[in-house]
């Protein structure tokens, strides 16, 4: 045991103990956990800092506001609907267009009226929120994701998971949708995780669960080798995501929008450690290496290029296996 623990450490891999002791405990001062645990706040604190959010179309936050949603989504015919403070991707509903009477949504299904109104009453009701206690539906424009994924996902948005420790981005993964996950960018429910060299936004190899995948399980399309577009305005956004809520230790979730490129869709202040299964490679060295630094950067730019050129690819980490990443948690 005293070995495995020893030989964990030597591979620099960060544990869940020492995550939430070390790191969220430490770094994440729960005063400012509303500003990330409620999405609403979120989008927020993002528009007061210029970071770019997909626009929000209305709430509903009362029972009976649920009759007049329509009044509330106006023209817009596709649309997103979340839990304010939900988690994990539950009681997200994407609508992608409207067919008369009907709602069409991201597996082709047709959603009538009453469905769709029922889905919001779950919301309100604190189905998904965390703690069960009652929440606000969130309805958010529809993210049209940059075509140059079209042949990494299936129906659905991939997004972009960066960890920042102190304002410094120190690992990212690429989340890809299958048929599994029906179009969520959620690992545990079947999306695939992708390492993304930081130096050069090119993706590196995927992992479903524990198990390796060296291509799309429903494109057939190669998963390493791809340039993620826009990728040091990517690592600048996630570094000014710092300054914006003052958690020392979070995961910035971004998507790529075809038209207006990447966007913050929400930030996590417990993101989960399969990213280091992904980019095979272990956490805590890099936060040891933020920790080492003598004098910091002022700037997100600073922080971001600085990240960028310590932790590329290049860079010596050592390689981690599911079998180590197991014995983390």
């Amino acid at each position: 045991m005293i070995h495995r623990i020893r030989r964990l450490k030597e591979a620099g891999l960060l544990s869940l103990n020492c995550r939430n002791g070390d790191y969220i405990l430490q770094y994440n001062s729960r005063r400012f956990y509303p500003l990330v645990d409620d999405k609403v706040l979120c989008k927020q604190r993002m528009l007061q800092y210029k970071l770019p959010v997909p626009v929000l179309i209305g709430l509903v936050s009362l029972m009976h506001e649920t009759a007049h949603f329509n009044e509330i989504l106006g023209d817009h015919s596709e649309f997103v609907i979340k839990p304010a403070h939900g988690s994990g991707g539950d009681g997200i509903m994407v609508v992608t267009g409207r067919r008369r009477d009907y709602f069409i949504d991201s597996d082709g299904k047709m959603i009538d009226q009453d469905t769709l109104e029922h889905h919001l009453t779950n919301v309100i009701g604190g189905l998904y929120s965390l703690g069960g206690q009652p929440d606000v539906a969130m309805i958010e424009t529809l993210v049209h994701f940059d075509p140059a994924f079209s042949r990494l996902t299936y129906h659905g948005v991939p997004d972009i998971r960066v960890i920042v420790y102190k304002g410094y981005p120190v690992m990212a993964m690429s989340r890809l949708p299958t048929r599994q996950s029906h179009g969520k960018a959620n690992l545990h429910q079947g999306a695939i995780g992708v390492g993304i060299d930081l130096a050069t936004g090119v993706t590196m190899g995927g992992v479903s669960g524990n198990s390796a995948v060296a291509h799309h399980p429903d494109t057939g399309a190669p998963i390493a080798g791809f340039q993620v577009p826009g990728w040091s305005r990517i690592l600048q956004m996630s570094a000014s995501c710092y300054e914006a809520v003052g958690l020392g230790y979070l995961g910035a979730d971004i998507v790529l929008d075809r038209d207006f490129g990447p966007l913050i869709l929400e930030l996590n202040a417990r993101p989960g450690l399969n990213i280091q299964l992904a980019n095979r490679k272990g956490l805590r060295s890099r936060l040891l290496a933020v920790d080492a630094l003598g004098e910091r950067h002022d700037s997100p730019e600073q922080r971001a290029q600085w990240s960028a050129a310590t932790f590329g690819n290049s860079t010596p980490d050592k390689p981690v296996n599911s079998e180590q990443l197991q014995a983390t948690s």
